[in-house]
């Protein structure tokens, strides 16, 4: 039996992408068995489409971070829910290297001076010790592109499993431990109980004034306040955001004024990136759903991702 698509907003990218894997896509009257929430679009559409049909058995989320989806999610434990985890790890891990080598290289300063300056700054990338926090596709791809510069790579996450790519990897109970011996802390985790502000004034002092921390997961896994003055009293070298919290990060908040701060607008991977990423994974998901197998990227609703 051919999946009924529900797209709501319609967009006809994606619903020409559905059509030619072989859905149809759900008109007025039509019962669908599946609903694709568009990028860039609110929750209320899902909210809508699931309070008006009892027949559907699968979601396909955009996002890889469904921190915004999860109280739907834990509530409709007779859908799946498949997330985007791992459709964008390679845009957004090349994100997170270009963050690190800029403020390594110390281009953070560099990129805002008006004058020449001869004091020569910097640090090489080759034979650091680098902690990833996360052991999704971001940090897998994170890890792989950070191989030819020698590396010390520990993983940490919540489950046992080895982080392809890491020297060793950890769960997160061991996450404390790692900080005063690290010296790039890259953050690629989920949002959820556990990784909320888990690096806080305490775990900002424990690293070596020499660190930097690299953010493209999610704004409050990071305790902001805390960041800000970690930053303005120099207990680390730099930070470089894609995610903030609040985000967007208000106009005149002390990060964009600090020297020590690389900020980027959530922009790790863009438009264009996350519209042929999401039309693979999406493809690909209901193909799985023809031949009857397991959908990529169901979300575990009791881990949050």
């Amino acid at each position: 039996m051919s999946e009924i698509i529900a797209i709501r907003p319609h967009d006809e990218h994606f619903a020409q992408l559905a059509k030619e894997a072989g859905a149809t896509i759900a008109g007025d009257g039509d019962n669908p068995t599946g609903v694709f929430v568009p990028p860039f679009t609110g929750i209320q559409h899902l909210e809508e489409l699931l309070a008006e049909h009892n027949t559907i058995e699968w979601v396909q989320l955009p996002l890889a971070g469904v921190d915004k989806f999860l109280h739907i999610i834990r509530e409709r434990t007779d859908i799946a829910f498949a997330s985007a985890k791992g459709a964008y790890s390679k845009p957004v891990a090349q994100h997170g290297l270009a963050l690190t080598l800029a403020l390594l290289n110390d281009l953070h300063r560099r990129a805002r001076a008006s004058e020449w300056d001869s004091v020569q700054t910097g640090e090489m990338l080759y034979g650091k010790r680098v902690t990833i926090l996360g052991g999704g596709g971001i940090a897998e791809e994170y890890a792989r592109l950070i191989a030819p510069f020698g590396c010390e790579i520990t993983a940490v996450r919540h489950a046992p499993a080895a982080v392809p790519g890491a020297d060793r990897t950890v769960q997160t109970g061991e996450f404390a431990s790692l900080l005063p011996t690290t010296d790039v802390l890259f953050l690629a985790s989920a949002l959820n109980d556990e990784t909320r502000a888990i690096v806080n004034a305490e775990a900002l002092r424990a690293l070596p004034k020499s660190a930097v921390v690299v953010n493209i997961s999610r704004g409050p896994v990071i305790d902001t306040d805390a960041l800000v003055a970690a930053l303005a009293d120099q207990e680390i070298a730099g930070a470089g955001l894609d995610v903030t919290d609040p985000e967007p990060l208000p106009d005149g908040h002390p990060l964009w004024s600090e020297p020590r701060a690389l900020i980027t607008p959530h922009t790790a991977d863009t438009v264009e990136q996350v519209t042929q990423l999401l039309g693979d994974r999406f493809v690909d998901n209901i193909a799985r759903r023809h031949r009857g197998a397991d959908l990529a990227g169901v979300v575990n609703p009791a881990r949050g991702y």
